[in-house]
């Protein structure tokens, strides 16, 4: 508690059971997990959405290795997180103990600090450190090794080196002159635009960045978690336009966005060939990846945004609004809506997945966090539903990590009701990735956790059978060489597993049905819910312009 600690989540068992038991006495809320991934997933969250780290606790060998991929997904979205991870006694290393694994070892690729503490006394100062690492710079994921001998030794209190809580990270600032540089280029652009990245919302820069946006009259475009920073419904946001966007701007400033797969790496077709890039980023490694940048702006977004908008009031300039790149863009975002509210008023059966969003987006409430995972599912979700307010948006991330939705939702949970007055979570998943932490529906049950998850069911990965045709491949006999590696079990009842453990469930295949349940669930703001939706198993997203997914031409 000394780190400001919160929230602990876990499986326990030898040799860390104790340490639970002792996080909680010390007031640290502890949520017992039934997978050691999703457990990771949900410390990260944490991080995220706080800005202090949540910890991860799990017992020795596979229990540690079933948390690299949390660990990996907080490093690369550039999060905080700590992991404390039991280990086999200090005497029987090499000697094949128990769950023994060179755990200290593994977590470097992983982490930006791996580290066992050389005795009890300077475990706090390891703490502190650990912590410290996780939020300083770019944020990422951090490992402590805590032996089984270490759990039970008893140790003299006064040689104990104690430590205070380690400040918050320094805000860094860009040097003035490359403010001015920046600001001179958007000047002079003719089809700006502005591309707001999570970084942006973990620094919590939505304040000077609506400024911003106001100031200047910029078209913006929010990366997936970034949505909120700038309300979707703000009338400069080209979100609806996205691929002619990117790929007619001559000037772009990108604010906490990294020019990674996401953004085809800022590279032509998808990009001008001589667009000008502006980076702002608060790690100096970043500056010049795939691109030459034609102004860097190193430091914290939220106070370089604030220098910007100091320079922009002092040069008094604003993008016009009436400019042919702007009847451009609204030209294309009304073609866009229009399309997208076309396949959302389809009135055949079974639903597909533009439907099944405008339904949600009727009927949710504006400001409740929204996690969301699957492929399509997750794609047209970002295109439909809207987000508001800043850091209400949970998703695969930056690492395309499928399992993270259920541990998202329960962080984002227990943050929500400790801190937004109970704000609702909504998890909407493909069925395919509802499958990956499914149990963890136990989890929410236990804690009572208000959270509602939607199923989004195609029978599939990325699309499936239905059911006649799933009975015509049960004739050939050998499934294992007959079923197509994408299909899952059709009109499988996930609602049931709610159900089981004490929620409330619902199976839908009609809009009637899902605006029932949906009314239902949302009413119900003390019992978690599981809606399962059937659509078309080969519904997809509408035709794009460009493929989400760059690929190379091998």
């Amino acid at each position: 508690m000394s780190q400001n600690i919160e929230y602990m989540f876990g499986i326990v068992g030898i040799p860390v059971t104790e340490i639970a038991i002792a996080a909680q006495a010390a007031g640290i809320k502890y949520v017992g997990m039934r997978n050691e991934q999703a457990a990771c997933y949900a410390a990260s969250a944490v991080g995220y959405l706080t800005g202090r780290p949540g910890v991860c606790l799990v017992v020795s060998g596979p229990g540690f290795l079933h948390t690299l991929g949390g660990m990996a997904n907080a490093t690369i979205n550039c999060w905080p997180l700590i992991v404390i991870g039991g280990s086999s006694d200090r005497n029987q290393e090499t000697m094949g103990a128990f769950q023994e694994f060179p755990q200290v070892e593994a977590g470097r690729l992983y982490n930006k600090l791996s580290v066992r503490p050389s005795s009890l006394e300077v475990i706090p100062a390891v703490i502190e450190k650990a912590v410290r690492t996780s939020m300083y710079g770019r944020p990422g994921s951090c490992y402590i090794d805590i032996p089984g001998d270490f759990v039970n030794l008893q140790v003299n209190k006064s040689s104990v080196k104690y430590t205070e809580c380690c400040l918050p990270p320094p805000i860094s600032m860009a040097e003035h002159s490359a403010v001015s540089k920046a600001a001179s280029v958007i000047a002079l652009s003719q089809q700006p635009l502005l591309i707001i990245g999570k970084g942006a919302a973990y620094s919590h820069a939505e304040n000077n960045v609506r400024k911003l946006v106001d100031l200047c009259g910029l078209p913006f475009l929010p990366t997936p978690m970034a949505k909120g920073v700038v309300p979707d419904n703000h009338p400069n946001c080209v979100a609806a336009a996205r691929s002619t966007a990117l790929q007619h701007a001559d000037v772009i400033i990108l604010l906490g966005a990294r020019l990674n797969w996401i953004l085809h790496f800022g590279l032509p077709p998808r990009y001008r060939q001589d667009v000008k890039v502006i980076q702002i980023d608060i790690c100096a490694e970043e500056l010049g990846n795939n691109v030459r940048p034609a102004a860097t702006l190193l430091g914290d977004i939220n106070a370089v945004t604030e220098q910007l908008l100091e320079e922009f009031n002092r040069r008094s300039w604003k993008y016009p609004s009436n400019s042919e790149w702007w009847q451009k863009l609204r030209e294309k975002i009304k073609n866009n809506e229009e399309r997208s509210k076309g396949l959302a008023l389809q009135k055949s059966l079974p639903m597909n997945y533009y439907t099944v969003f405008h339904h949600i987006r009727e009927l949710i409430p504006k400001d409740c966090i929204l996690v969301s995972e699957g492929a399509n599912t997750m794609d047209i979700g970002r295109t439909m539903l809207p987000n508001f307010y800043p850091r209400q948006r949970l998703d695969a991330g930056t690492f395309g990590t499928m399992g993270v939705g259920l541990g998202f939702a329960i962080a984002a949970a227990m943050v929500a009701r400790d801190r937004t007055s109970g704000r609702r979570v909504v998890c909407i998943e493909g069925d395919s990735a509802f499958g990956f932490a499914g149990m963890e529906v136990e989890t929410i049950c236990r804690y009572n956790l208000p959270i509602l998850i939607i199923v989004v069911n195609n029978n599939g990965i990325y699309t499936g059978l239905d059911a006649n045709s799933w009975e015509q491949i049960l004739k050939f006999g050998d499934l294992a060489t007959c079923v197509p590696p994408v299909s899952l079990l059709p009109n499988a009842h996930y609602e049931k597993i709610m159900s089981a453990f004490g929620g409330k469930g619902y199976f839908v295949k009609t809009p009637e049905e899902l605006q029932n349940a949906l009314k239902a669930s949302v009413a119900d703001k003390q019992t978690p819910s599981l809606i399962n939706v059937m659509i078309d198993p080969q519904s997809e997203r509408k035709k794009q312009e460009f493929p989400w997914l760059t690929r190379s031409n091998l």
